[in-house]
């Protein structure tokens, strides 16, 4: 296939443009490369993957209507996955206008270039934040999620709606899928476990908040592009039994679906900090602070759908995947 990967240099980005090469797809990526964390990062994935046959990189930013068309007008894409956004919680009480500008003018950008291009699938990356004021758990995609609590999870519950008109407007197959903390290799810097990493080995203290009493459903990098390949080659059809008197928001009558991608094995953020520890051979001097605002205490994933549509669910541990991170963190930046 030809597939468009938005937020190529990205961190799930990068990894599922590889994933794909190897496999023989066709890949164009676009990233506008913004200085939200250490650009070089972003560079360095990309080197990973440029000049591999079958792979473009265009400098873009999705919010750039004419950009966008170009790409569009110049390639016939069989999937697009959309990656590309403006992350963080907290950064959105500081900057709404990048989340206005990349979560939905530019998600307005591709639902138009997948319509007119005659894109056969749309995959687009949500959030378990979109959660917001839940609290039952686990987290089901078949609960309602009308009361986020950032504007960042309002930006991609907006999209999900969004992708919905489109589906049902056109046609277009469309499916969503909620990420739960991510983490692993190449990671973000400006995710927690990076920067925890980076302070304990700087013998800086941590910030942990909510005084260490907060639940995450961590999932490693390699299980989320599994789940997002498999997800690519299965475009959803319209639910038959989909009624508008008990509407299920995880499906419609239109081509349309939303999946949980998570480990579903919700662990304490203080026995996260403690193999972090291990891993890393070095004490963390923990500062214990209150809630912050946007926050939520605790994710957990339900992915029985995810299982049952495509039959993967991801399992890696924490205790194996940060111990990937951790060896890979010391090579990246020269650390012995």
């Amino acid at each position: 296939m030809k597939i468009l990967i938005t937020g190529a240099a990205g961190f799930i980005g990068n990894e599922l443009a590889i994933r794909l090469l190897a496999r023989g797809d066709e890949v164009v990526g676009i990233d506008n490369l913004n200085d939200y964390y250490e650009v070089s990062l972003k560079k360095a994935r990309l080197a990973r993957v440029s000049g591999s046959p079958g792979f473009e990189f265009r400098q873009l930013d999705i919010a750039h209507r004419p950009g966008m068309r170009e790409v569009f007008a110049d390639h016939a894409f069989d999937a697009v996955v959309n990656l590309a956004a403006q992350a963080g919680v907290r950064y959105s009480l500081e900057n709404p206008d990048a989340y206005v500008d990349g979560n939905l003018v530019g998600v307005g950008n591709i639902l138009e270039g997948c319509r007119h291009g005659g894109v056969k699938h749309l995959v687009f990356a949500s959030s378990s934040s979109v959660y917001g004021a839940n609290t039952r758990l686990p987290f089901s995609e078949h609960d309602n999620v009308d009361h986020p609590v950032s504007l960042y999870a309002a930006t991609k519950k907006a999209a999900e709606l969004m992708a919905h008109s489109y589906a049902h407007l056109y046609g277009l197959p469309c499916t969503g899928l909620r990420f739960f903390t991510v983490y692993g290799p190449w990671g973000r810097p400006d995710m927690a476990y990076f920067s925890f990493t980076r302070k304990i080995l700087a013998g800086e203290p941590i910030p942990v908040f909510n005084h260490g009493r907060m639940k995450r459903d961590f999932t490693y990098i390699d299980d989320i592009v599994e789940g997002v390949v498999r997800v690519i080659d299965q475009p959803p059809a319209g639910n038959p039994d989909w009624s508008g008197d008990d509407p299920d928001p995880a499906t419609s009558y239109a081509p349309y679906r939303i999946f949980n991608i998570g480990n579903s094995n919700t662990v304490q953020l203080l026995d996260f900090i403690r193999v972090l520890e291990e891993h890393l051979g070095v004490k963390a001097n923990m500062e214990m602070l209150p809630m912050q605002n946007g926050d939520v205490t605790a994710t957990y994933a339900n992915t029985d759908a995810l299982r049952e549509a495509v039959g993967f669910s991801p399992s890696t541990s924490v205790e194996e995947g940060l111990g990937r991170f951790v060896a890979w963190y010391r090579e990246y930046y020269g650390l012995s």
